[in-house]
């Protein structure tokens, strides 16, 4: 197969979670471990760090990856969903896996016959463990897909776990409760291993984390327990965090949320020397200051242009707008809002925090599980959201940008996917 024939492949012969939604979610490791056999258990070539939580977990993987390729070590990176392109998943030193790297490993799995039919995490997370190992990383950091205890990336045995907070998201799955789902978090805490706890507030949260990691004789550290850092403020070069415990710092991802993923990362940094991993200050600055240029992230309060103003980002649920509404509000009237969400969400308590003198476009990405845009208008008017309806994304951001001219705000988002196609049609 090509490589396109391969990637089309992945997504109709495997049922994929971001495409189709519940029908592709299975919960439960036997197929995870029968692969990673199949394959030699790859993930135990090398140590890994856990990455868990409702919000954050991507820019938390991210980051940390920085700070260690900034080190020097050879770091492999497992996050999801894409953005543009598949490879976007698996990354060692930044760099994604080759397109005959998926072509090879695909073609085996077809070939061997196992007698199961994984879904497309299932796969796609058996294949980065064997890119790391054959790679020979001395690091891999891995991002949970969906949940945690039964998360197909809960088979390894990392040197440290991280959860970075806990909302209400993916309730279907995980719960409906912020108890209910750090129940389904702590799932990857560890016998004996330490485990980092970003965010604990929340009804009951703090203390499913505490007799979890009491149970599982694991140290655990809360972050919002300290001070990590003296005062954040705003910078051309993104967030300087002053006094933290390797002076002054500054981030280059912005937003208020990633001053709560910054104490997560500093709080994890400090675990990790303390398990004898060296991390100078040096690198830790560094891994900071260029986290998207060593990883390659994308969508995180992303600018696509300056006239007008665009910016997309990936924050998808109540946790991630509770950030992201503020900021949108302190742009005043002239802001337009391309939103698009998957049907399966309840989208009510994150249309309520909507900035409402905004003027909206509602859209849906090209995939099954998008919501229908004109439904998106029809429940946005409930909460006084008002505008169009714009099916195609690609041509709702190019109405925005006609709609806002040069000195207004176009925003991007609602749905990762949303994102996705936006980034995709600048390319």
């Amino acid at each position: 197969m090509t490589y396109e024939e391969t990637i089309e492949y992945l997504y109709s012969a495997t049922p994929q979670f971001e495409r189709i939604g519940a029908a592709a979610y299975k919960p439960g490791l036997d197929t995870a471990r029968l692969l990673d056999t199949a394959w030699g258990n790859p993930h135990r070539l090398y140590p890994t760090i856990h990455v868990a939580g409702t919000n954050g977990k991507g820019s938390t993987c991210h980051t940390l990856a920085a700070v260690l390729q900034s080190q020097g070590y050879r770091t492999g990176l497992y996050t999801s969903p894409h953005l543009v392109d598949f490879r976007e998943r698996m990354r060692v030193n930044g760099e994604m896996i080759p397109q005959q790297d998926v072509i090879d490993f695909v073609a085996r799995f077809r070939d061997m016959d196992l007698g199961v039919a994984p879904s497309f995490f299932e796969l796609t997370t058996i294949m980065a463990f064997d890119f790391f190992a054959r790679r020979k990383v001395d690091i891999a950091v891995i991002e949970t897909g969906l949940g945690g205890r039964l998360d197909t990336t809960n088979i390894i045995s990392p040197v440290l776990s991280v959860i970075t907070n806990i909302s209400l998201d993916h309730t279907a799955q995980l719960g409906n409760t912020v108890a209910q789902i750090a129940t389904e978090k702590a799932g990857i805490i560890k016998r004996n291993i330490p485990v980092v706890i970003g965010n604990s507030s929340g009804e009951g949260v703090r203390k499913v984390f505490e007799d979890t990691a009491l149970l599982m004789s694991a140290p655990i550290a809360f972050a919002d327990d300290e001070k990590w850092y003296e005062s954040a403020e705003m910078s051309d070069a993104g967030i300087v965090y002053h006094g933290t415990l390797a002076g002054d710092i500054t981030g280059e991802l912005t937003g208020d949320c990633q001053k709560e993923n910054a104490a997560t990362i500093l709080c994890a940094i400090e675990q990790l020397r303390r398990g004898g991993l060296e991390i100078s200050d040096d690198a830790l600055r560094a891994g900071f200051a260029h986290v998207m240029e060593l990883t390659g992230l994308l969508g995180r309060w992303m600018k696509l242009s300056d006239k007008p103003l665009t910016i997309c980002d990936t924050g998808h649920n109540e946790g991630g707008w509770q950030y992201l509404a503020p900021r949108l509000d302190g742009y005043g009237n002239d802001v337009v809002m391309v939103i698009g969400f998957v049907k399966d969400k309840d989208v009510s308590h994150i249309l309520g925090m909507m900035p409402r003198n905004a003027r909206y476009i509602f859209t849906q990405a090209a995939i099954p599980r998008a919501m229908d845009a004109a439904e998106l208008a029809r429940i946005g008017a409930d909460f006084g959201l008002q505008g169009i309806i714009i099916p195609d994304v690609g041509r709702a951001v190019e109405m925005a940008r006609e709609d806002a001219g040069d000195d207004g705000l176009v925003f991007i988002g609602g749905s990762t996917y949303v994102v996705a196609e936006a980034l995709a049609a600048e390319r």
